[in-house]
């Protein structure tokens, strides 16, 4: 991840790129599986996950990187991706088999972890019993479920596309107006239970992302018998039933969440006994979380940029501070439906008078690199700036506003007179790089943009609709580190930029509402194609048309995470945007003497 997205989310501003960074890139020693659990002890933790409240605890639901980043220390998946380097790893799952063409993967669970709940009255995590009074254990049917709960087009998963992408049968059953017309598919989606520790599920091609899409948290497992008695109101404390390394403690909204660890987790090799038991997660912005991490109340926090100056030359937060790289895209998406950016050059003008490198320079710098294409260098597949330093879209000033006049020309209007509103969600680092575009914008083209602050849930809502802004922030963050996430999920027709009117298909409806035929089949020969080189290739022809010719996002900055960590953390270093808690630790001593 928001915007996962983060819609991504960040969706996801991405809360969490501004929030977390890694520190000591040491993980905490796995328990053997089938061991006794350690005893996390009073060991809690203190962080901020970003401003608002967490969406949903839904996985079916999930789409920004505070639902998501909740979620996945409760409900991980078949597959887990490592945080550091990205390797799919043994989730739910204790290995996998692939079939000789690549399409069909047989994961092999994981036996006797039970559905667990935080009693309240009783004060601990307790096993959650049958109708016959035996502990309910995670099973293949759990997370069949759950991928088919993902799919129904009743439950309006924003994710459900991913798996219409790769999934056999996945769009023909999302696409079923009733429970009748999708009870006649069922057996045609590609998701079997062969047993109940085994499941299979059938892509539409073979590709090296299938295993990371089959781990991602639409994927999980979910309590069917819970949200069937109870319906949305599963995911609140004292409902919610889980099986991961934490469970949901307390959700207080608008101001905090906890997760308490799962003494029924056994520990694995990816996924060890939590050592810190409780992790305390503030909803608050990054300057208001650094106020907060000084005054000793948390014990990592991101770093505002108002602030990066100050934490560098101080002589005790410098040395906490780690500047490091991130796998999360920062970009503005163009309503293509809504005037003036129904028009390929306004578009292209209003993209190339963002000066990127200044704007990293001056406003940001904290170690971020100016964005020609949204997919980050070092992703699979993804262009890299030493080889295709000329592609995507660049800043060019006096080109951008012979476009725009030209446009104003034919219409017999002038800049002042356009109307124009840029639509960000809450967070002071948001504004801070609205400002400095507005400015830019007025200056190179004389434009007058409006912008517009929308609290997280309701920018969502609006980005995700019809009758979006003319521009608005959004980001990304990786789901499987490759290319592909950040192109075919984002901007294909019915991407999570670029959503799908879920009443025509095949009709533009939410986001930048645009298709392009070319752009479309480039992409599906991109994931397809098995040469580095080729690939790459084809992921710049696409990007011509996405970022210049049809100018549809501005691409504005790939992410690096500022974070502030005490010493008494260790921690390790997440590049994708969500972190493993069950990895880090709590030195109590040393924290008791820190000052």
């Amino acid at each position: 991840m928001n915007a996962k997205r983060w819609y991504v989310l960040f969706a996801a501003a991405i809360a969490l790129a501004f929030v977390f960074t890694a520190c000591q890139p040491a993980p905490a020693a796995p328990a053997a599986p089938g061991a006794a659990p350690v005893v996390a002890g009073e060991k809690k933790l203190a962080l901020a996950l970003g401003p608002g409240d967490i969406p949903t605890l839904d996985p079916s639901k999930a789409q920004d990187t505070s639902s998501i980043q909740v979620a996945i220390e409760m409900f991980p998946g078949v597959t887990r991706p490592d945080e550091v380097t990205n390797e799919d790893l043994p989730g739910m799952a204790t290995k996998w088999d692939i079939s000789a063409d690549g399409t069909v993967y047989t994961f092999h669970l994981m036996k006797d972890i039970p559905w667990v709940k935080y009693d309240a009255v009783k004060k601990e995590v307790v096993k959650v019993l049958d109708d016959d009074g035996n502990p309910r254990t995670l099973k293949a049917a759990d997370f069949e479920y759950g991928f088919l709960r993902t799919l129904d087009a009743d439950v309006a998963s924003p994710y459900a596309y991913v798996l219409n992408f790769v999934l056999a049968g996945g769009n023909k059953y999302n696409a079923a107006a009733t429970a009748k017309e999708r009870a006649a598919l069922r057996d045609k989606v590609g998701v079997k239970v062969v047993d109940d520790y085994t499941l299979q599920l059938t892509f539409l091609a073979p590709a090296a992302y299938n295993a990371s899409i089959a781990g991602m948290w639409m994927g999980y497992a979910q309590p069917s018998w819970l949200i069937e008695e109870v319906g949305d109101r599963w995911i609140e404390p004292g409902l919610i039933q889980t099986y991961g390394p934490y469970t949901l403690k307390e959700w207080i909204h608008d101001y905090s969440a906890t997760l308490i660890a799962n003494p029924f987790w056994p520990g694995t090799s990816s996924m060890p006994v939590p050592k810190i038991k409780e992790v305390f997660m503030r909803f608050i912005d990054t300057p208001e979380a650094l106020a907060e991490y000084e005054a000793g109340n948390l014990d990592t926090s991101g770093v505002d940029l108002d602030n990066l100056d100050r934490v560098k030359a101080d002589a005790v937060l410098s040395k906490q501070l780690v500047v490091a790289p991130n796998f999360c895209s920062y970009y503005y998406g163009f309503n293509t439906s809504k005037a003036p950016m129904d028009d390929a050059r306004v578009r292209r003008a209003f993209s190339m008078a963002i000066d990127r490198k200044s704007l990293v320079d001056n406003v940001l710098k904290g170690g971020q690199i100016p964005a020609q294409w949204v997919e980050n260098p070092g992703l699979n597949g993804a262009p890299t700036l030493e080889k295709y330093p000329d592609a995507g879209i660049k800043y060019e000033p006096e080109t951008a506003k012979k476009l725009l006049a030209e446009y104003l020309a034919e219409k017999g209007t002038t800049a002042d007179k356009l109307d124009v509103t840029l639509m960000f969600n809450t967070s002071a680092g948001h504004q801070k790089i609205a400002e400095a575009i507005q400015l830019m914008w007025k200056e190179i083209l004389g434009v007058n943009v409006k912008l517009l602050n929308q609290e997280w849930k309701v920018h969502l809502a609006m980005m995700d609709g019809p009758d979006a802004t003319q521009i608005f922030r959004t980001g990304w963050c990786l789901d499987y580190p490759d290319a592909n996430n950040f192109t075919k999920d984002l901007l294909t027709l019915g991407g999570s930029s670029n959503l799908e009117d879920p009443k025509h298909k095949g009709v533009p409806y939410g986001g930048i509402q645009w298709f392009n035929p070319e752009y479309e089949k480039l992409i599906r020969a991109a994931g397809e194609e098995l040469d580095p080189a080729k690939r790459m290739e084809l992921y710049v022809q696409a990007g011509k048309i996405a970022y210049y010719d049809d100018a549809v996002v501005a691409p504005i900055y790939w992410y690096s995470r500022n974070t502030v960590t005490k010493p008494y953390v260790t921690r390790t270093f997440s590049t994708g945007g969500h972190e493993h808690f069950e990895k880090w630790d709590i030195d109590m001593e040393a924290k008791a003497a820190y000052k």
